[in-house]
């Protein structure tokens, strides 16, 4: 599977940019997977459902499957922050591509996704895991840099650049794991 991240301060478009290469590379009928990463805790399931109850029983995992969907969830005992390199390996195996939303210190690959609108601070200069910036056309480069710069309001080049680079973010977890 190939991961890239996508790391830049809320409000700059990392959910945009994804929600706009998951068809397109579903397009060229590549399977896509998307690992969110979040500092604040959520539900994803309603109280009073019945994989809601199960979990409020104390189940450590439950596991909804209808035709088409399946759904697990975890509770983890003891609160951690997991390491990206944690929850790869629960991914199908036959996926593609990897959108991974979040993790912004991790040592993964990943695209910054900037807007100067955001009035936050570039990662680029002191992330080496960075390898591309995406920020709109009409927002000057903070810093020089000699990573490429994509635009952030076309998808399609961001795609591209993509699949052109493709083999530099086959992912290896033993890799990460030796690290």
């Amino acid at each position: 599977m190939k991961v890239v991240g996508f790391a830049g301060p809320s409000g700059a478009g990392k959910t945009t940019l994804i929600e706009q290469l998951i068809p397109r590379l579903k397009a060229r009928r590549l399977r896509v997977s998307v690992v969110k990463h979040s500092h604040h805790g959520f539900e994803s399931d309603h109280p009073g459902k019945d994989t809601w109850r199960h979990r409020e029983a104390g189940a450590y995992e439950v596991l909804a499957v209808s035709r088409e969907r399946l759904v697990l969830q975890r509770s983890f005992e003891q609160a951690e922050e997991r390491s990206v390199h944690d929850v790869l390996p629960a991914l199908h195996p036959g996926v593609d591509w990897v959108l991974v939303e979040g993790w912004r210190d991790s040592d993964l690959l990943k695209i910054e996704v900037w807007r100067k609108a955001t009035g936050q601070a570039v990662r680029y200069p002191d992330d080496p895991f960075v390898t591309a910036i995406a920020l709109p056309a009409g927002d000057a480069m903070p810093e020089d840099t000699l990573r490429p710069r994509l635009d952030l309001d076309d998808p399609d080049a961001v795609l591209a650049w993509l699949l052109d680079n493709g083999d530099r973010f086959d992912y290896d977890l033993e890799t990460y794991r030796r690290a």
